[in-house]
C-alpha cells in the first residue's frame, strides 16, 4: 500500500455526519476510507464526464458516411444481442 498522506481540515457538520455513517454502519472502517471513498467516487464522475466529452466531440466530428458506417454497426450490434439470453 503506498504510503499515506496527512490531512487536515474542517468540513461541514454535515459531511462529518454523513462520513461518520459510513463508518458506524460499517460500510467502512474508518474515516479515513470514508474519505478515500468519497474522493475515489468523484474521480470516477469526473472521468466520466470527461469521456461522455470526448465520446460527443468525436461523434460530432463524423463525416456523414462515417456517422452512417456507425449507425449501421450499432443496429448490427444491437440486434445480434437481442438473441443472446443473457440469463442463461
Amino acid at each position: 500500500m503506498p504510503q499515506r498522506k496527512k490531512l487536515s481540515t474542517t468540513i461541514s457538520p454535515e459531511s462529518y455526519a454523513f462520513l461518520e455513517s459510513l463508518v458506524s454502519e460499517g460500510e467502512v472502517s474508518s474515516m479515513a476510507e470514508a474519505v478515500d471513498r468519497a474522493v475515489a467516487f468523484l474521480r470516477r464522475s469526473k472521468s466520466r464526464a470527461l469521456l461522455e466529452q470526448a465520446t460527443a466531440a468525436y461523434f460530432d466530428s463524423l463525416s456523414p458516411a462515417a456517422r452512417a458506417e456507425e449507425t449501421a454497426l450499432e443496429q448490427a450490434v444491437s440486434s445480434s444481442t437481442s438473441t443472446v439470453n443473457f440469463d442463461e
